[in-house]
């Protein structure tokens, strides 16, 4: 494990040490799994416009989400059953949040209650939600979340029904005897059937409402003073209504490429929500991000900051609490890097004019 020198390195671990059904589980996407490969592919055809002669000696990472200051603009995003990776599961990944200084994001999913999560310490924590057929179990889910201390909602929209995750209906993944989702236990929401589709990540999906709408966050403010955060949003359209459902914040995300194969990567989405936004609610993206240089790129496009799923289930998987640790701990390193080789001595110095896209560049260059 000394010898890892980058984020990726953890995979090609983690998938020698997982059974194959819960790497596949993790690491797979829909259908053609094209917006997998692109979420990563075109952080890559993003360059930078580095900034040279500035004065680098001293370098800040800090940032403030929700109002909340947080050590560096990289948050843990919700990644379901974490004990399918690492026996502490979702608690060894909150104390690594906790010692680097930023945000965990639970998983309504998780493996681990909003209560076990919260006895690890009072950090800064978001709550993952998706709203259930019975939302007397939402609404109870919600309540729990407030009590133990979490500080926002993240709800996430890109799930009415589950994607054609192919590699799930393949293995038919199915929890363990001894793990549960601890969020829903002792609930009566059905059975699981093990023989069904994708197993678990089916049973799961089933409980979902799909007839989720925007009348439905109104009903979620309703019932918390927590804010929420939209996740899920991919188009100016969405943004706008999401203004004006009253969100506190935007999550560009295409849920791990796991839903609607053949959307657009998340970086390449992020600069219209952005826009769109206006600088009327922060907008944040997750997936994808496997470097700092990501990092930088996101906020340059505008983001306040981002989100990583993957890399801590893999790092989790691999060596535990220390795995999560080093994973942010190396991300952190690199964007730092990055902001000193390209001239930026704080967030707020990283601007549009730090990197070039597709769109950006001429079609045909100039004659000399």
């Amino acid at each position: 494990m000394e010898m890892i020198t980058n984020v990726t390195e953890y995979e090609a671990i983690a998938k020698e040490k997982l059974p194959k059904m819960v790497y596949d589980y993790y690491a797979s996407g829909a259908e053609d799994q094209w917006t997998l490969n692109e979420n990563r592919n075109a952080f890559s055809r993003i360059l930078f416009r580095p900034r040279i002669l500035v004065d680098v000696s001293k370098i800040d990472l800090t940032t403030t989400v929700l109002g909340f200051k947080i050590s560096m603009p990289i948050m843990i995003a919700p990644t379901a059953m974490q004990k399918l990776a690492h026996p502490e599961g979702e608690l060894a990944t909150a104390r690594a949040a906790s010692a680097a200084g930023t945000i965990m994001t639970l998983s309504s999913c998780a493996s681990s209650s909003v209560e076990e999560v919260a006895s690890t310490g009072s950090d800064i924590r978001f709550f993952q939600l998706y709203v259930l057929k019975d939302r007397n179990v939402v609404a109870q889910l919600v309540r729990r979340a407030e009590r133990a201390g979490f500080k926002a909602i993240a709800l996430t929209v890109d799930t009415p029904i589950l994607g054609h995750r192919e590699a799930d209906i393949k293995n038919r993944l199915t929890l363990p005897l001894n793990l549960v989702l601890k969020n829903f236990e002792g609930l009566d929401l059905g059975k699981l059937d093990k023989t069904s589709d994708s197993g678990l990540a089916s049973y799961v999906a089933g409980q979902i409402d799909p007839s989720l709408n925007w009348k439905d966050i109104k009903w979620l403010q309703s019932i918390t003073s927590l804010p929420i955060l939209v996740k899920g949003v991919l188009t100016v359209e969405d943004t706008r209504i999401a203004i004006q459902a009253g969100a506190a914040g935007i999550i560009v995300s295409n849920h791990g490429a796991r839903q609607l194969d053949y959307v657009p990567a998340t970086i390449m989405a992020l600069e219209e929500v952005v826009k769109a936004a206006q600088g009327k609610i922060p907008v944040f993206l997750d997936s994808g991000i496997r470097r700092g240089t990501d990092v930088f790129k996101a906020l340059a496009l505008g983001a306040a900051g981002v989100f990583i799923g993957r890399p801590v289930v893999f790092s989790l998987a691999a060596d535990g609490e220390a795995g999560v640790r080093k994973v942010l701990q190396m991300l952190r390193d690199e964007l730092e890097l990055t902001m000193a080789l390209s001239g930026c001595r704080s967030l707020k110095e990283i601007t549009r004019d730090h990197v070039v896209t597709e769109w950006d560049r001429p079609k045909f260059s100039p004659k000399l």
